[in-house]
């Protein structure tokens, strides 16, 4: 007992205050000062409906609305398989991709690279070949989930999802240029776009 009594007085004191006090104090902070992270940075439409989170991207294909950059998170932006590439800037993978290998029929060993990606959004958004593009637009992030893409990269998609939806394109770089955030404190980061939020801001205008 001259042993244990000390150790279970020490487990105990432990328990509660890093399992208990310290988690709760957190939690409070969180609840109190941040409130909208805490409980996820959920997103609604206009019915009130939750369609996703402010930090978690998700896939848009439709032209009339913006799409995020790509991503290698399972089949494309699957929170539950969050991953990047993990390549390397000299892999011959990275830049160029692999093609399907015609021998195994049941198996798809595509990957589509940088230079694929880089002229699909060309070709999807009515840019000369030899357009410069922002890396974002042909990159995967490293978490595959990143909810955000650069204002150049939504400037040049502007012109596709205008004609989409019948509208000017001043007005619909003029939404962008509101759904800008600046950088974090003014110095922290770049700035930044919000996919869902701003195709949810190009809905409610139709």
């Amino acid at each position: 007992m001259k042993h244990f009594r000390p150790a279970l007085l020490l487990t105990l004191f432990f328990v509660v205050v890093t399992g208990l006090a310290f988690p709760g104090v957190v939690w409070a902070v969180g609840q109190g000062l941040f409130p909208n992270q805490a409980r996820g940075s959920f997103v609604r439409n206009e019915d009130g409906k939750v369609v996703g989170s402010a930090l978690l991207g998700q896939t848009f294909t439709k032209p009339e609305y913006f799409h995020p950059r790509p991503s290698a998170a399972g089949a494309g932006y699957d929170a539950a398989n969050s991953s990047g590439t993990n390549l390397g800037p000299t892999s011959d993978k990275l830049v160029n991709g692999i093609d399907d290998d015609p021998a195994t029929k049941d198996v798809d060993e595509s990957y589509l690279g940088f230079v694929d990606l880089a002229q699909a959004y060309r070709e999807e958004n009515g840019l000369a070949a030899a357009a410069v593009i922002p890396a974002d637009a042909a990159t995967r992030s490293a978490s595959g989930l990143d909810p955000d893409i650069s204002p150049r990269n939504a400037e040049l998609q502007s012109a596709r999802v205008a004609k989409a939806r019948g509208l000017a394109v001043d007005r619909v770089k003029a939404l962008v240029r509101v759904h800008t955030s600046g950088r974090a404190l003014g110095i922290f980061g770049e700035p930044r776009v919000n996919v869902l939020e701003l195709n949810l801001a190009l809905d409610a205008l139709n």
